[in-house]
């Protein structure tokens, strides 16, 4: 075997690791620089590759980022899904197998279009395919918009873009910039580095705009509170009472507070079944003039089961009574958990895919805004949070705070809820508003409009989180004109590949040599 056959064959190899890589630049982990490295590793492993190369490149990139990067799926497949060792890795398999489909048709495309035009490749149709590949990642079969490599940025030197173009467009610089670093090497010119500059320049530029006003004078007592409840037990008929009288306990040596925030489904019973509990909670918020906000499951007149915020207490529709409630209803459900795509032919294979209340309905796209205690509250439950234009969408003029609710017990001690949590700071950055996050288990925190961190409790513990926090008005950029700038950014990429493709030809045509034919 030749040492050119052996280097041939090395190469797609080292794409796995060169993927595995990109984890470590997301949450817990935070190394945000390994993210353009792996990218940078990518871009080089795909120069003067074949289509089918470049896509099988693409393909093991992948398997390095999401085997290593959604590994904590599997804590709820093996915990909770009652499936044998070797189905739970199958569906595993199966599923990264998927999501490693993406790069790959990246690979693909990426030489198939434009190749041996480096330029072209890695600074106008490379990015522009990045892109729309992501979006399909975020919307096909209701959408998987996890490890977008945007979201490890959010303490590197391009976090500032957010609040302008999105996670998206953190996404958009972090591939344009490797792209120009691997031209630069690979191709020896120093030209392309002034992109990574330009870009770095643009968003140090960016940081020092202020797109929205902190109002300290309107700060709000907020108070999280964190259960702990094992997932085993959660739903028993014998847990259901002690599990309020924990919540109800938290929550009385915290009636000072202005917001009382209750997690994903705090209440283990369906909103029908506990309307005395309610009313009584109702009424106790109200004579300590505080607000009480719940997870709660709810079965309709239909049938048709409901993941809800629920507000108790000082709102904008008065006493708590069923029909006049105020409520949010999920949109985003959770494939597996709340709905079961395929339910015919899935269902009857194994327990995993008849988990309890695993046939939910959803709520409208957009919906009015919580109204607690006189702040306006931007609501999403649990996985919602990771798609960003729907969160956009439900932000308005008047919103002080951006709400989530979740229960990351599913996923036990593994990266999954720190990825989760990270993602949830994404949204903060983007739209310039102090996310609050209470979850069952943990992470529960206070982020402010700058996507940090201010408040937190440990995991896995029975407590309560209870801080100030500071509501902000006013509107970013992203909350304002959302993806339009990226989707102008590829049209004018678009236009000027095909404008420069068709100079190129006209230049070889001009000088090809002129054969005049005679009769």
């Amino acid at each position: 075997m030749t040492k050119q056959t052996i280097m041939k064959l090395g190469q797609p190899a080292l794409a796995v690791p060169a993927g595995a890589l990109a984890t470590l630049s997301f949450a817990p982990y935070h190394h945000w620089y390994l993210a353009p490295a792996s990218l940078f590793a990518l871009f080089i492993l795909l120069q003067n590759q074949s289509a089918k190369r470049s896509a099988l490149i693409g393909f093991l990139w992948g398997l390095g980022l999401f085997s290593s990067g959604i590994s904590w799926v599997h804590v709820s497949i093996a915990n909770f899904g009652g499936m044998p060792w070797l189905a739970g890795w199958t569906l595993m398999a199966l599923l990264i197998s998927y999501l490693a489909l993406y790069p790959a048709l990246f690979g693909y495309l990426f030489n198939t279009f434009n190749r041996g035009r480096p330029f072209h490749q890695l600074m106008l149709s490379g990015p522009v395919i990045w892109l729309l590949l992501d979006w399909v990642r975020g919307w096909l079969m209701t959408g998987f918009p996890w490890l977008w490599m945007g979201y490890g940025q959010i303490d590197s030197p391009f976090a500032p873009l957010a609040p302008i173009l999105g996670v998206e467009g953190i996404t958009l610089a972090l591939v344009l910039s490797s792209g120009a670093l691997a031209a630069a090497c690979y191709y020896r010119r120093w030209q392309p580095l002034l992109v990574p500059a330009l870009i770095v320049g643009i968003s140090l530029l960016a940081g020092q705009k202020a797109w929205v006003t902190p109002e300290p004078s309107k700060a709000v007592d907020v108070a999280m509170i964190q259960g702990n409840v094992p997932q085993e037990i959660k739903w028993l008929p014998s847990q259901r009472w002690p599990t309020l009288m924990k919540y109800t306990d938290l929550t009385r040596e915290n009636w000072g507070a202005d917001l009382i925030i209750w997690p994903e489904a705090a209440v283990p019973a369906l909103e029908k079944q506990v309307p005395t509990f309610l009313q009584n909670l109702d009424a106790a918020a109200r004579n300590n003039h505080s607000t009480v906000i719940t997870g709660i499951l709810d079965q309709n007149d239909k049938g048709q089961f409901f993941n809800n915020i629920l507000t108790l207490g000082v709102n904008a529709v008065g006493p708590y009574h069923y029909d006049g409630a105020e409520r949010y209803s999920k949109y985003h459900l959770l494939p597996f958990g709340e709905f079961v795509p395929f339910e015919d032919i899935l269902r009857p294979l194994a327990p995993f895919f008849n988990l309890p209340m695993s046939s939910f309905s959803r709520g409208s796209y957009i919906q009015p805004n919580l109204e607690a205690n006189g702040h306006s509250l931007a609501p999403a439950l649990c996985y919602e949070v990771a798609f960003s234009e729907q969160v956009r969408r439900n932000v308005n003029v008047d919103t002080e705070f951006l709400l989530t609710l979740s229960n990351d017990t599913w996923f036990g001690r593994s990266i999954g809820p720190f990825q989760h949590m990270e993602i949830a700071q994404m949204r903060s950055l983007e739209l310039g508003k102090p996310l609050l996050r209470a979850t069952n288990s943990g992470l529960t925190g206070v982020v402010d409009h700058n996507g940090k961190i201010i408040a937190s409790i440990p995991q896995f513990e029975s407590a309560v989180l209870r801080t100030e926090v500071i509501p902000t008005t006013g509107m970013t950029p992203y909350t304002t004109l959302g993806s339009w700038p990226l989707y102008i950014y590829m049209l004018w990429s678009i236009a000027l590949s095909w404008l420069l493709v068709r100079r190129q030809a006209g230049r070889f045509r001009d000088q090809q040599p002129q054969v005049n034919y005679h009769d």
